[in-house]
């Protein structure tokens, strides 16, 4: 079994009976969905709100019953993966592209769970490009107030053309500096209009399930910051 599929089936594990789900996007929390999937059949009752187009067709494939933000006032617990996780347990997340819908249900759970596998774990966040989600009016504006504000934007590309996210916006993968704090950035790129939103995740993730290298698992807690 590789780490993914141990990292996204332990966290199954959270999700108990009469639970409202937030379903995230990525190779790994997808063997959560699974898991979940499979608990359905066998009698687990519960509904889930998915954070994208793509995880909302494997959750209706595999039987989990779906529900809307019109229909429910908070979601109990939300799983979703990372690009990066750094020992504070903030994040990059936005790589698939569906960073605003994550982090609106994200925001919206009691408790957020992050499924990382060791590839993911790194002491600075940075390496992997930062998403920033915009629109598409004035994006090459949008672009110079995020260049002023120090980082190198860009454009995501679907073969020659922007890469359209599921609510029809761009993305810009941005480099930024390494000495940048990321509640300071977050808040930066949020106040630049024509930004939706980025995908720093900061103060948000509740746990990380993890290994370590011999594939046993790690669970690291936002309030102690070290492994359980």
């Amino acid at each position: 079994m590789d780490e993914k599929q141990i990292v996204g089936e332990k966290a199954a594990e959270f999700v108990k009976d009469g639970m409202i789900v937030g379903l995230g996007t990525g190779s790994t929390v997808f063997y959560t969905i699974q898991k979940l999937g499979q608990l359905v059949k066998e009698g687990l009752t519960i509904k889930g709100i998915p954070t994208s187009f793509q995880t909302e067709k494997l959750a209706k494939e595999l039987g989990i019953p779906l529900t809307s933000f019109s229909e429910i006032e908070s979601i109990d617990i939300a799983i979703d993966g990372a690009d990066e996780v750094n020992p504070e347990l903030e994040l990059i997340k936005g790589g698939g592209g569906a960073l605003l819908r994550e982090k609106i249900i994200a925001k919206a759970a009691k408790t957020f769970i992050v499924v990382a596998d060791t590839s993911k774990r790194v002491e600075k966040l940075g390496a992997f490009r930062l998403p920033v989600e915009v629109i598409p009016f004035g994006f090459e504006m949008t672009e110079r107030h995020i260049i002023a504000i120090g980082l190198v934007p860009e454009i995501r590309l679907n073969g020659a053309t922007p890469f359209i996210t599921d609510n029809g916006n761009y993305i810009f993968d941005c480099h930024f500096p390494k000495h940048v704090q990321p509640e300071i950035l977050e808040q930066k790129l949020n106040m630049i209009p024509g930004v939706v939103e980025n995908g720093l995740f900061v103060g948000i993730t509740d746990l990380v399930i993890t290994v370590d290298r011999d594939k046993n698992v790690v669970m690291l807690r936002r309030l102690y910051h070290e492994a359980d």
